[in-house]
């Protein structure tokens, strides 16, 4: 999705999940802010002129905010409540009117479950 993200992970053993967010955050954040501020993006000064909006009402930002400050974490207690928030997860472009169908999203593990591979090395559930 082009404004938030949806994710079912797990930390390796001897690894905090929350450390793998906050690492994740801090990387992309600076890798957006990067891209933006070169002359690529079309809605650059707007963008920044928003992510600075954002940064000031927050103590812990100097320039830009990007990322919300909270997470909605769910634990995946069973089979049934995970398949629920994996659907969701697939079907998030196709509500949005991005795609026809779910493993048509560039950006999803959907293409991975339907057999066809993706952008990215996962484990299926």
């Amino acid at each position: 999705m082009s404004n938030h993200v949806h994710l079912i992970a797990r930390a390796a053993k001897g690894y905090h999940l929350s450390d793998i967010i906050r690492d994740f955050k801090k990387i992309t954040h600076h890798q957006m802010i990067k891209i933006i501020e070169s002359n690529v993006e079309s809605r650059r000064l707007w963008m920044l002129h928003q992510f600075k909006y954002y940064a000031s009402r927050h103590s812990k930002n100097d320039n830009y905010q990007i990322w919300t400050n909270n997470n909605h974490p769910e634990q995946c207690i069973d089979k049934p409540f995970t398949d629920t928030k994996l659907f969701y997860t697939h079907d998030n472009p196709v509500r949005a009117g991005i795609v026809s169908e779910a493993k048509d999203y560039r950006y999803s593990s959907a293409s991975n479950y339907a057999g066809l591979g993706g952008l990215l090395e996962i484990e299926l559930l």
